[in-house]
């Protein structure tokens, strides 16, 4: 009478290699789409405890753009683990400094499951600050997440 729920096996999961174009991008924006993209919730096939995602290749990472005064005004926290170790950074400091694809990456990473699907699902994502990348034997297909909605670009 009523029709099955699908549910992909390991062997039919069929992954895409995705680059996109950070220059000019809003970072939450644009790191929701990646989350959603590296579960995988685009696809008809779509099973929750299955890594079904696409590989995702991001570049110009440090082109990305805060809305609002968050440049200046956003901190990020960690610990150290030693007693009063909590440590602050500004979003600024972090776009200026050595790494600042890492603010994309906590972004994404903070917006997938945490446990080990959500690591593995992690994994499939690579952001580099440039516009080179060590991953054209992939042929990755471009997706222009500016075209997708105006919100999405905003001038720095």
């Amino acid at each position: 009478m009523y029709g099955k729920t699908y549910s992909a096996k390991p062997a039919d999961i069929e992954k895409k290699w995705v680059l996109i174009d950070a220059s000019g991008l809003v970072v939450g924006r644009l790191a929701s789409i990646i989350a959603l993209r590296l579960r995988g919730k685009h696809k008809a096939s779509f099973t929750p405890h299955l890594d079904d995602g696409d590989n995702i290749i991001v570049i110009n990472a440090d082109k990305v753009v805060l809305t609002g005064r968050k440049r200046d005004q956003k901190v990020y926290y960690h610990h150290t683990g030693y007693p009063g170790g909590i440590k602050e950074r500004s979003a600024k400091f972090i776009l200026e400094g050595r790494f600042p694809e890492r603010i994309l990456e906590k972004a994404v990473q903070r917006m997938l499951p945490r446990g080990p699907l959500g690591r593995q699902q992690l994994s499939n994502l690579r952001v580099y600050k440039g516009s080179e990348h060590p991953h054209t034997a992939q042929n990755p297909a471009t997706l222009n997440v500016a075209a997708l909605n105006t919100k999405n670009v905003r001038s720095a």
